[in-house]
């Protein structure tokens, strides 16, 4: 069984209205039997965070209604059309007063990165401080661990879609490597011709 850290909680991003799939907002898309958000919730929790908090945006009542989210916490994120940044700053805002000292940020559109990913990045939490990533053939990826000693910082950086890029970018340094690409497969769903990989 994985470890539980409480200190950590799971930070999904659902909100994206996935223009490029013609407006199908990927929390909604089908995968498995079930919906892509809660194979993503149940990927976070498998991986080893016993909290998720979920950002929605396109379509979010719909998500509410017709997603099994129960026992996470659902943040709306009304600018959500503004790009990621949005999302980011809106999940990292929810953990405020939760006594959560890391955020572990997973995208929804990934269902090729699984619990074994989700819990070596999560492994390597230390303290408020950390910030660590998985890698894949050294290459950075998702999901990525932010101790709270680096939300401010996030959050200030977090713009249209590059989300945390230019802060992790400003901090390579600091980061801790995780590879993953003998259990995980990063790709993201994006276009039509990515609807493959959910079959």
């Amino acid at each position: 069984m994985t470890e539980k850290k409480e200190q950590v909680t799971g930070l999904l991003l659902a909100a994206g209205g996935g223009r490029r799939l013609g407006g199908r907002p990927k929390a909604l898309l089908p995968y498995r039997g079930r919906l892509l958000v809660e194979h993503a919730v149940d990927v976070l929790r498998a991986g080893g965070c016993a909290r998720v908090h979920v950002v929605l945006g396109a379509r979010a009542a719909e998500v509410r209604e017709r997603a099994a989210l129960e026992g996470c916490v659902l943040v709306d994120n009304p600018a959500w059309e503004s790009g990621m940044g949005t999302s980011l700053r809106a999940g990292l805002d929810s953990l405020a007063d939760t006594g959560a000292e890391a955020a572990l940020v997973a995208l929804v559109d990934q269902p090729g990165i699984g619990a074994e990913a989700v819990a070596r990045v999560l492994a390597a939490y230390t303290s408020p401080r950390t910030l660590t990533a998985a890698s894949y053939g050294g290459e950075r990826g998702h999901p990525v661990l932010f101790g709270a000693g680096h939300w401010a910082g996030v959050a200030a950086t977090a713009t249209g879609d590059r989300g945390a890029r230019a802060y992790l970018g400003t901090h390579e340094d600091a980061i801790t490597l995780v590879e993953c690409g003998d259990v995980a497969r990063p790709f993201d769903i994006d276009t039509a011709a990515d609807l493959v990989h959910l079959e």
